[in-house]
């Protein structure tokens, strides 16, 4: 997916709250800024967002020396989500249909994405998420799949999403699972360190795909992951990034998301903020 230009302010946005993260060195801010500014302008010559999000906050690493500025944010997001786990799984346990409700929960996990205020009650506005109906919904279609299918692999998005994630894991354990992550740091993404410690090793394989961007470019992925992600019988795909970067892919993927951004709830067809279990069929296949 191109890079749009409604993408620029929110990754210009993004690369000053991370610096903010690093240091309180405001030149050290400023340099930063006018180095991202400068490879703005050069947007056209990357694939899509993620890629460049990447780059762009590559700025901030080499220039303060720390490589994870979201950990702090991350390991906030897991606590509030392994706190609130109990809850949610309990409520996917009542229900009768517990896979399309697994979905709903797992798809509401990136909730915790817009956290950041310390007066946000999560809690509270989780218990309307995940109330609220998809706008496109292709639970059938997955349910259909899983008659045959033996293995399938889901691609992780954020940190505290991925505990969400293992209540959907655990409704499909009679299948040979595995789940992805990224190989390092970036933004509030999910890397194996988050992964192990939200239970998911409980239900799947964790493997990293090689990736480094806030998404899956698929140029960049390891053998091993790019194994799983051809050979998987079901490939589902959490979060924009991974929409952005997989969307036209040479496989079937499903595709589970809010749209937060503007763009793509456009490009979907859905109002903003709306959920989405969406199947992508491969024209090649």
């Amino acid at each position: 997916m191109e890079v749009y230009l409604d993408c620029l302010p929110c990754i210009l946005r993004q690369v000053l709250e991370s610096s903010r993260m690093s240091t309180d060195n405001k030149e050290l801010h400023d340099k930063i800024m006018v180095e991202a500014l400068s490879k703005l302008r050069h947007y056209r010559s990357f694939q899509n967002s993620p890629e460049l999000c990447r780059d762009i906050s590559s700025i901030v690493k080499i220039k303060t020396g720390q490589t994870d500025p979201y950990y702090q944010i991350k390991q906030r997001d897991m606590r509030t989500a392994l706190r609130l786990y109990p809850k949610l799984r309990s409520f996917v346990d009542a229900q009768q249909d517990r896979l399309h409700w697994a979905l709903k929960v797992a798809a509401t996990g990136n909730v915790l994405d817009s956290a950041v205020d310390i007066g946000f009650d999560v809690e509270k506005a989780l218990d309307a998420e995940v109330s609220k109906p998809f706008s496109i919904c292709d639970t059938q279609l997955l349910e259909q799949q899983l008659k045959t299918a033996k293995s399938l692999l889901v691609i992780g998005d954020n940190a505290g999403e991925t505990v969400f994630d293992s209540i959907l894991l655990e409704q499909l354990a009679h299948l040979d699972l595995t789940y992805a992550v990224r190989s390092a740091p970036i933004i509030n993404d999910a890397t194996l360190e988050e992964a192990q410690a939200s239970g998911i090793d409980r239900y799947a394989k964790i493997i990293t795909s090689g990736c480094d961007a806030p998404g899956t470019l698929l140029g960049e992925c390891n053998k091993k992951f790019l194994n799983h992600f051809y050979d998987a019988d079901i490939v589902i795909s959490k979060g924009q990034g991974n929409y952005e970067t997989l969307l036209d892919c040479d496989r079937d993927v499903f595709f589970l998301l809010k749209a937060k951004c503007p763009v793509l709830s456009t490009l979907l067809s859905v109002d903003l903020n709306d959920y989405v279990f969406k199947f992508y069929q491969c024209a090649q296949a």
